[in-house]
Parts: structure tokens; C-alpha cells; sequence
């Protein structure tokens, strides 16, 4: 998520470049797409599950200035918007968005919400904010660090988890005290977190690896070989499941066997993109390719949206609810009959 997620990178960057590393990295995303849509066109099978974007209908459409970006769902969905340093709250009872909250320069990398609050990752800064999702204020400003521009918070056992830095470092952040305390060692490249079975999963970009990482010990308990250049992932199904923007693919992971039980082409090479799992299904989106739904029964795309649009998303509230910052809009959709 994410994202501008016309900024996606394939190695770390300083967080301080990270505006001129999004304008050059949608450039080379396009560039990559051409270079690799031939051969990666999404194999045999998927021209004829795909749909125009035209087909798909939205429930509500939200104006976001700027560029929506991550997206976290709790009571309400949360927006992150890279260049208008800002997050904007979103209501799903009456389709309106119900607040703008300015944050620090540059939210980056991800969004989470737990503990009463949303956790904003600041790459100027190298901090993640926590915001009041009540009171609406930061009520901390927590000196983390920042693995890269392109990655993903979580929650989860009592702890806020950031990759920290690209050597590899994930940070425990304490949201009794607002402070990090513990600092945990991962394989290098490592950028996105997501939190489930008792357990931090940790892509390395780098690597083409999973991380297991157990909450309560807070050691590595398992280095799982994906897909090419894994980045964003997502838990649930019983699986998790990475992005893999080395060749589009996702790969399943059983966390019962910490293998890789399914690889799933779907098509969508190169930087940026996001997954998410929610109302039976795994749906993916990459900037040209806006929404691929993946059915869990069968490990296969059955339904592709083709076209501009899409980069971010998650699923909640009955909904999807897509980024699409080239549009400066956040779609929700109805999951039913796609």
C-alpha cells in the first residue's frame, strides 16, 4: 500500500529523497511494464478472466487532493496522503469523508490502527506518528525509524511493529510508553510487516525471503523462500500471502509448515502493487492492472480489472476500498458478483 505507490522501490532509499524517488520510480514502473508486459502478460489463463475497468462499479467514490495512498480500516477507513502530509478519515455509514488530520512531512509506508489510535510512519523523519482516532490529535511522535518508503506497519501481542531500517532491523514500539523497546534483527532488505498466529511475517525485498518472527520471544523462528522480490504481503484464509513484484506472482505461504503450498501467477510485475484478504477471496492491485481477485479454493485469478486506476487496498467493513491516486479518488466496491 502503496504508496504513492508510484514510488515502490526495489532496494532501499533514504527517506530523504523519498518525494523525488516516487516522480522517478513511476516513471520506471511504466517503463518496466512495458519491458515486461510481453512475457509476463499474465499467462494463458487470464485474458479470459479480464474485464475492463469501465465494467467495475463503485458503491461511492471519494475525492482525496493529492494522492490517496495506504489504506487502514478499523470503525472507519484511514487514508495516508503522501504529498498533502495529511490522513484523511473516511465514513462508511454516510460515504462522506468525515475528516482531514495533518500529520508530519511525508507518511510513508504503511498505516495500522490498534490501541485507539492510527500509527503513521514518517519518512522525513525517520518517526512514526500515533494519532487519537478519537481526539483526532498526535498524541506521539515515536523515533523508530523508517526501512523505506515503500513498506507496511503492523500491530499485534501488545506491540507496534516497524521495520526500522534496511539492514535489517524490525522495532517494537510499547504503546503504554510511545517508545520502542526492542530492536530485533532480520534479513537485510526487509520493508513490510504484517502481523498474524502469534507472529510478525516480514518480507525481505532483498532476499526473496518470509521472516517468522515470534511475538513473545521475539526471535526468528522461521526464513521462508517466496517469490522474486516479495515486498507487500497479507494474512488470513490461514495463509499469508506475498506480492512478489519480481514476476507478479503471489506466493501462499502454511503457516503450519512455514512452506510455500501455492504460487498464483497473476500477472502484475514490477514495483508497487498491494494484497489484501477479506470476504473469501485475495485481491491484488498494481497500476494497470487495478483489481485481480484470487479465489482460495482453486489458488487461481478469476476475475482481472484491466486498465488506469488502483495501487492500494484493503477489504473491511463489507467492502473493498481501492486507492486509486491517479484518479485523486478512493473507490468502494462491493465484493459480491466480482
Amino acid at each position: 500500500m502503496k504508496r504513492v505507490r508510484h514510488d515502490r522501490q526495489l532496494e532501499s532509499l533514504p527517506v530523504e529523497s523519498s518525494r523525488n524517488h516516487m516522480q522517478i520510480n513511476r516513471l520506471l514502473y511504466f517503463l518496466a511494464m512495458t519491458a515486461m508486459g510481453a512475457t509476463h502478460a499474465g499467462g494463458p489463463d487470464l485474458k479470459s478472466v479480464q474485464h475492463p475497468m469501465s465494467e467495475l462499479r463503485a458503491i461511492a467514490k471519494f475525492s482525496i487532493p493529492g494522492s490517496p495512498d495506504w489504506v487502514a480500516i478499523g470503525d472507519s477507513v484511514w487514508i495516508s496522503n503522501n504529498p498533502k502530509n495529511n490522513i484523511s478519515q473516511l465514513d462508511a455509514a454516510t460515504n462522506k469523508v468525515s475528516a482531514v488530520i495533518a500529520v508530519a512531512k511525508t507518511p510513508c509506508s504503511g498505516l495500522a490502527i490498534a490501541f485507539g489510535s492510527v500509527w503513521v510512519p514518517i519518512c522525513s523523519d525517520g518517526s512514526v506518528q500515533r494519532v487519537d482516532a478519537k481526539s483526532q490529535k498526535i498524541v506521539g511522535s515515536i523515533p523508530s525509524g523508517v526501512a523505506n518508503t515503500e513498506g507496511g506497519i503492523t500491530a499485534g501481542e501488545g506491540g507496534v511493529w516497524m521495520p526500522s531500517d534496511a539492514t535489517g532491523i524490525l522495532s517494537r514500539i510499547d504503546p503504554a510508553t510511545n517508545k520502542v523497546i526492542s530492536k530485533i534483527p532480520i534479513p537485510p532488505g526487509s520493508f513490510t510487516a504484517v502481523f498474524d498466529t502469534g507472529a510478525v511475517w516480514v518480507t525481505s525485498t532483498k532476499n526473496s525471503l518470509l521472516t517468522r518472527v515470534d511475538a513473545k520471544t521475539e526471535k526468528v523462528v522461521a526464513k521462508i523462500p517466496v517469490g522474486p522480490t516479495p515486498r507487500f504481503l497479507a494474512a488470513g484464509l490461514g495463509s499469508i500471502w506475498t506480492l512478489n513484484q519480481g514476476d507478479g506472482s503471489v506466493s501462499r505461504i502454511d503457516p503450519a509448515t512455514n512452506k510455500v503450498s501455492a504460487t498464483i501467477e497473476v500477472g502484475v510485475p514490477g514495483p508497487g502493487g498491494d494484497i489484501a484478504v477479506g470476504e473469501g477471496a485475495v485481491w491484488v492491485s498494481a497500476i494497470g492492472k487495478p483489481l485481480s481477485k484470487i479465489d482460495p479454493a482453486t489458488n487461481r485469478v478469476v476475475t482481472q480489472y484491466v486498465g488506469k486506476g488502483g495501487d492500494a487496498l484493503r477489504v473491511g467493513l463489507g467492502s473493498l476500498w481501492l486507492s486509486n491516486h491517479e484518479f485523486h479518488e478512493v473507490w468502494r466496491i462491493d465484493p459480491k458478483g466480482l
